[in-house]
């Protein structure tokens, strides 16, 4: 019983690293890794035999989500959801991107499906929140999720945080700038 409690505690203790492709659109787009990482696990985390990560082929439409075996499936049902619905109401890809707010980040329905031109524009809509009000990435991503604000946007930044507790620190320790917040009741 001791070695079973050992090991689950052992398990819940695993840290996940970042993949090197967020590293790269991080640098690139100027947003931290674990940012943006984290962000894509909230969005279409999927359970895989090597864990759980962010899932490409991920599709919500008007609330509910669906994950797909492959990139092909994925487009031809955004395609008969498109018939169905306004794509203000679809999210896509790897980061579910919002096609009618965020649309214009694609030249097309199927780029929207690439991991990487994904990542790219939801780096750049994670940056332009951070930019309208600079000092906290995890504000950053709930004007991503609902840049509103209120209590979809503070729920999702909850979310958000348990993902990125759970990274592998790199280099010895997150990135101090992920997460810079006033401590309650310091003056902004």
């Amino acid at each position: 019983m001791l070695t079973l409690g050992s090991s689950l505690s052992q398990a819940a203790d695993v840290r996940q690293q970042i993949p090197p492709g967020y590293h790269q659109v991080a640098m690139q787009e100027r947003v931290p890794a674990e940012a943006l990482y984290s962000l894509a696990m909230t969005e279409s985390s999927r359970k895989l035999p090597h864990g759980v990560r962010p899932w490409p082929w991920t599709i919500n439409v008007a609330g509910k989500g669906y994950r797909y075996a492959t990139r092909q499936e994925a487009y031809q049902a955004l395609l008969a959801f498109m018939r169905h619905y306004p794509l203000k109401r679809i999210d896509v890809g790897i980061s579910q991107v919002n096609l009618g707010w965020n649309g214009h980040h694609f030249r097309s329905t199927w780029e929207a499906f690439d991991p990487y031109i994904n990542l790219h524009a939801a780096a750049r809509i994670l940056r332009a929140c951070y930019d309208k009000k600079p000092g906290s990435w995890i504000a950053a991503a709930g004007c991503y999720h609902h840049p509103a604000g209120g209590q979809p946007a503070r729920t999702y930044q909850a979310i958000v945080k348990r993902h990125l507790n759970r990274l592998e620190p790199a280099a010895g320790q997150l990135a101090s700038w992920v997460v810079v917040e006033p401590s309650q009741g310091a003056v902004p």
